[in-house]
């Protein structure tokens, strides 16, 4: 391992872990308090006709996909997921962009957005409590 890859792995881990953090507390939300969640997909992304019970299959499959990111598992599968999830969530909301004084907590999701990117694009260097 090279001194690059030496140094570079510790901040790849903080990412990792932050980037689960945030979206760890998204899907718990689909379990304690699935309205939220199913008045999300109604405003955000136009899908009516959700319920309790399709909010917690989301989020049990979210669970199994963060674990699988936060282990360093399959990186190129559930990085890629993770990025591909939280970029649609991103640009779902553009709407709230338009009005920046009233939304500035939705600002938060491109710097993250980044580190999503980040990740993926650097997954083989990032091999701290890595499975692989």
């Amino acid at each position: 391992m090279s001194d690059l890859e030496r140094r570079i792995a510790p901040p790849l881990l903080a990412l990792r872990l932050g980037v689960f953090v945030v979206m760890l507390m998204w899907t718990l939300d689909k379990f304690v308090n699935p309205g939220h969640g199913i008045a999300i997909f109604e405003k955000f992304y136009g899908l009516s006709g959700a319920d309790t019970v399709l909010m917690q299959v989301i989020g049990a499959l979210e669970l199994l996909l963060l674990l699988l990111f936060v282990s360093g598992t399959l990186k190129f599968w559930s990085y890629g997921a993770v990025l591909v999830l939280h970029g649609v969530s991103t640009l779902s909301s553009w709407q709230q962009y338009l009005q920046p004084w009233d939304h500035l907590l939705f600002f938060a999701a491109w710097p993250m957005l980044a580190a999503c990117y980040a990740l993926f694009v650097l997954r083989d260097y990032d091999r701290l409590l890595s499975r692989s």
